[in-house]
């Protein structure tokens, strides 16, 4: 009896675990200020994910807020039977699981928003996983480690400017909220932390081959003290596109439509090599 009770967690308190990159806010303010950062309308019904809710410091006022359906994924076992307990209203919305391996339009039909702290071992992930459902996912407010805020809010011609933030630059507009101490947290982090909020722009479709279009920016960044002629030789460029004075520059100096422009400049040269 005494292990199936240690298997499910204990109820009354969660430690914070190192292996799920766990660092639990205590401050109540800044829980506000960052559900206060989801844009909500206030009249229209809208679905909200919440990542790694932990002790609930958020779900608390997420739940408050009217028109809100509210789902919680959570893969740490302890976590959610603390959230069965205090947040028993909530008990049907709460997923236990991995975020990285689920189908979310099976968890939400239609568009929603995530919010959440997440992790810092996987933040990168989570975005790569929110690119995917980009039709779907209309916002995401997230607290996450203040270096990585400043790359995804960078814009082009800046040191921190890199691969996450072409890519999720090309269908959301990011905005960098406010930083956040490692004072509010148990065990605090050694790092400071930030707050963004990305909201999805008009952008539809790039207009060029989108696997195309990460190969381009990966390769670019991944060379990124090189001229993008040098950084993306091995994509055998016709003379047309090397030429280009573009390709004088590094791949930071571009900003995301010129990344898009010189991905479909490349595939229209090789369909007219193929023709």
């Amino acid at each position: 009896m005494h292990n199936n009770k240690r298997k499910q967690g204990n109820p009354d308190k969660v430690r914070p675990k190192k292996s799920l990159g766990q660092h639990f806010l205590n401050d109540q303010n800044m829980a506000r200020k960052i559900v206060d950062g989801l844009k909500t309308d206030g009249t229209q019904d809208q679905q909200v994910l919440e990542i790694g809710p932990g002790m609930g410091v958020l779900t608390r006022y997420l739940a408050e807020k009217p028109h809100i359906t509210l789902r919680l994924v959570e893969i740490d076992r302890e976590s959610v039977a603390y959230l069965k307990k205090n947040y028993p209203a909530l008990e049907q919305s709460i997923i236990e699981g991995d975020f990285l391996k689920l189908d979310l339009q099976s968890i939400f039909p239609g568009s929603f928003s995530i919010i959440g702290n997440f992790p810092y071992n996987i933040s990168s992930q989570i975005f790569f996983k929110a690119l995917e459902y980009r039709d779907h996912v209309q916002q995401i407010v997230c607290m996450l480690q203040k270096e990585v805020a400043d790359r995804l809010a960078a814009q082009h011609g800046n040191k921190t400017y890199g691969i996450l933030s072409v890519l999720l630059q090309a269908y959301y507009n990011i905005q960098y909220l406010f930083k956040v101490p490692p004072g509010v947290f148990t065990p605090p982090p050694k790092v400071m932390s930030a707050v963004i909020r990305l909201e999805r722009n008009e952008r539809r479709q790039l207009g060029c081959d989108e696997k195309l279009f990460v190969q381009v920016v990966k390769q670019g960044f991944n060379n990124r003290r090189k001229t993008l002629r040098n950084a993306l030789k091995n994509l055998n460029l016709a003379a047309e596109v090397s030429s280009l004075p573009m390709l004088d520059k590094r791949a930071e100096q571009l900003t995301v439509d010129e990344f898009i422009h010189l991905t479909r400049l490349i595939e229209e040269s090789r369909a007219g090599t193929n023709s």
